[in-house]
């Protein structure tokens, strides 16, 4: 029995090694003699950015190409070929090629007009190289009005919360995939999604980074920090809700200009719940006008926001830019956002039962105290060295989220805590899925089109205007961001912001740059979805009890959102860049 399962196997293996030698002879080409073509190229869209996997075909004389590989393009829509052809062909012969993508349009066989003879090798093969650039234009296909229609539902599903947002966003990226799937196979214009395009579409720069954070606050509840952090904050405010509300909103954005959004929210919503149950309001008066100062602050500094760190890049804008330009009208649109949200919960913040206030101050340093001082030093120590990369993780060139998963692994090994239990109490796994498959949809929205027309008609509207083209973006950017996750919505316009800086007379300074920071940002605000640090916001106040829903945030921070763009106008036409 042994000898024939030896046997066996060796008789697999020969198979095996005979057909990868087959496979590579059919990949190598004819064995006799032959024109070889060596083209390369990119491929983009009408705004010069890449399209991956579109399918190359070549043909000469009219005829298909034999012994042709099957040619995609790659994320940047580069690509390379290796064309065989009858020998001595390629001389006098047409060579065309035909591109085919679904959302584009099929331009026909396009000639290659330059082919140059390069060498010949010793075998009779002659090799010829060429170059070949292609601007394909987008079409509406199925896909498109299907993708399309499942981003639209998916937010009227949150918005009147219908099931919650989690569930939402998943049926959203698993319609999309399921059509693309089985449509799709049949009928490529039904393709809006690949699997590997989805799986590339999840930033987990930001899950990563939630998840770190997460591990970090969750082992620092457990020290009672929070607690006692809550205690400090009432003693502060001396039982005065209004002046605690725009402490609270100050140190947010303080927070955020210097770290991202997000973790700055992560670390003050358990103490700002924490506050609003001692004072017996509800936490959302509290927490939507400190998410508010939040992306504020953050719009201020290269680091502060995701949009920011995208255009800064793209631009090649440094963090002291960022501060010098935007950093004065942000200061500005924090201190009119106090102002609002002061007003807005005046009502329920004169309701707050503040009751004698020396003895709630005693009754809080005896209930709100540091319950494990090791734990304590391990966590400031870990945060302290989670806070300096991320000052740094632009000269280190590191994600943000190597930051977070650094602090958090250093605090899990030195606290020897449960890593089972900390996973399952401290993480906001519904949020953690509601952004994966919210990237999953709006990438649907971006293959297939919907957001590049987006950026078309402002690219169109502007007309040559250097105050038309400011306001649109400004404008256009805030509006749409308020509904559709503002990284995507950047990335797609980062292309037509340069050309628009390049063309429109005046724009050369970068304040079109400026616009786009300012509405990606800002107009995240508007509503529950505009921003990353908003559904974080809503996630952990859910979790503990009190959710935010998507009407709730709207009344409240729409408005002042509208506002403060509003005065961004006012800035860039009086004061300009």
């Amino acid at each position: 029995m042994r000898k024939v399962l030896i046997v066996s196997c060796l008789i697999s293996l020969l198979f095996s090694m005979v057909c990868d030698l087959c496979y590579s002879a059919s990949l190598s080409g004819p064995s006799k003699p032959a024109d070889i073509l060596l083209i390369s190229g990119v491929i983009t869209d009408t705004h010069g950015k890449g399209v991956r996997g579109a399918k190359l075909s070549f043909f000469l004389n009219g005829h298909q190409a034999d012994h042709q590989e099957k040619v995609f393009t790659s994320h940047t829509g580069a690509y390379e070929a290796k064309i065989f052809f009858p020998h001595n062909s390629l001389s006098q012969g047409i060579v065309e090629v035909e591109v085919s993508k679904t959302a584009y349009a099929r331009q026909g066989r396009i000639k290659v007009t330059t082919v140059r003879d390069e060498k010949q090798d010793g075998q009779g093969n002659r090799y010829y190289l060429a170059h070949l650039d292609i601007v394909l234009e987008r079409v509406l296909s199925p896909g498109f009005w299907i993708a399309s229609v499942t981003l639209l539902l998916v937010y009227v599903l949150i918005a009147l919360e219908i099931v919650h947002r989690t569930l939402a966003a998943f049926l959203g990226a698993s319609l999309i995939l399921a059509v693309s799937y089985t449509a799709g196979t049949f009928y490529p214009s039904f393709r809006i999604l690949t699997f590997d395009d989805a799986a590339r579409a999840i930033d987990m720069n930001v899950i990563f980074l939630l998840i770190g954070m997460m591990i970090i606050v969750g082992v620092l509840k457990r020290t009672g920090l929070f607690q006692w952090l809550a205690y400090k904050s009432y003693e502060l405010a001396r039982g005065n809700v209004f002046i605690l509300a725009a402490t609270l909103m100050l140190a947010a954005a303080v927070a955020s200009s210097m770290l991202d959004n997000v973790t700055t929210m992560l670390l003050v919503i358990p103490v700002t719940i924490e506050i609003a149950v001692t004072l017996e309001i509800h936490p959302t008066t509290l927490l939507i006008p400190e998410v508010f100062a939040s992306n504020i602050g953050g719009t201020a500094t290269l680091i502060g926001d995701p949009p920011n760190i995208m255009i800064g890049s793209y631009a090649n804008l440094s963090f002291v830019d960022f501060l010098v330009h935007l950093g004065p009208i942000c200061l500005i649109c924090l201190v009119v956002g106090v102002g609002y949200f002061v007003l807005w919960y005046g009502r329920s913040y004169r309701k707050a039962q503040a009751g004698k206030v020396e003895e709630t101050i005693e009754r809080l340093k005896r209930e709100y105290r540091i319950t494990d001082k090791r734990t304590l030093v391990f966590s400031a120590i870990a945060l302290g060295i989670t806070l300096l990369l991320f000052v740094l993780h632009g000269q280190l060139d590191m994600e943000p989220s190597i930051a977070a998963m650094t602090g958090a692994a250093l605090l899990l090994l030195v606290t020897r805590t449960d890593i089972s239990e900390t996973l399952e109490r401290d993480i906001e796994w519904a949020t953690i899925i509601f952004f994966m498959m919210l990237f999953v949809v709006i990438a649907g929205a971006e293959q297939t089109g919907l957001i590049h027309h987006i950026a078309e008609g402002l690219k169109y509207l502007s007309q040559g205007s250097l105050n038309r083209a400011v306001l649109i973006i400004l404008w256009g950017a805030a509006l749409t961001s308020a509904v559709i996750d503002n990284i995507p919505f950047t990335a797609t316009m980062l292309p037509v912001v340069a050309y628009l800086t390049e063309i429109i007379p005046g724009a050369d300074g970068g304040i079109l740059w400026w616009a786009l920071a300012l509405g990606a940002c800002l107009g995240g605000n508007g509503t529950m979805i505009g921003a990353s640090a908003n559904l974080v916001t809503a996630g952990m106040a859910e979790r503990a009890g009190y959710p935010i829903s998507f009407r709730t945030y709207a009344k409240a921070a729409f408005p002042p959102m509208v506002f403060t763009v509003g005065l961004c106008s006012l800035w860039f036409i009086l004061v300009g860049s």
